[in-house]
């Protein structure tokens, strides 16, 4: 699929599959991740991979609409140091969608509403502190749930993205 096509496709899914994800492409996955650009090359995103379905659930408990984690195969945590951005952390969880959907594999962001929850299940360090701020250890910016789609169950609620000429202004609105 080439990246167009792939970008204009996608859709946050809900629904998968009980069909794991095979290793392959998870590292595809996960290296899209990884090759995603962020400010002066910083990089500051770490990856929580999450495959156990047990423990999937418990993740989500952390976050008031998580229920994707449940269906899913894997998740993957995105986290960030207290000085890490949340731009940077998004454009990793896109490139990761973008390459699982381009492999056929669905995906849906879920938020962290309990950053104190997710940090102790996930054991995120919390020495650093940013300076500018003050706020304290590594937190989790997203959780991507991944699966192979479920057939059963529509990919789009039907409604239609806002045209372009509505969402597009030259030069001033």
């Amino acid at each position: 699929m080439d990246a167009y096509r792939c970008i204009v496709s996608k859709r946050d899914t809900r629904a998968y599959l009980d069909k794991p994800i095979e290793e392959e492409k998870l590292d595809k996955i996960l290296q899209a991740g990884r090759m995603a650009g962020s400010s002066k090359n910083t990089q500051p995103t770490r990856l929580v991979v999450a495959r156990d379905r047990e423990w999937l659930k418990e993740l989500a408990t952390c976050g008031q609409f998580t229920q994707p984690l449940l269906a899913a195969q894997v998740g993957i945590a995105v986290c960030c140091p207290p000085d890490g951005s949340d731009f940077d952390a998004g454009r990793s969880a896109q490139n990761m969608m973008l390459a699982a959907w381009s492999q056929g594999i669905a995906s849906c962001p879920t938020s962290i509403h309990d950053q104190a929850c997710i940090r102790e299940k996930l054991q995120l360090p919390q020495d650093m502190q940013d300076p500018a701020t003050g706020r304290k250890g590594w937190r989790v910016v997203v959780i991507l749930a991944l699966g192979y789609p479920s057939p059963a169950v529509p990919m789009s609620l039907g409604k239609k993205r806002v045209e372009l000429g509505e969402l597009v202004h030259e030069e001033r609105w």
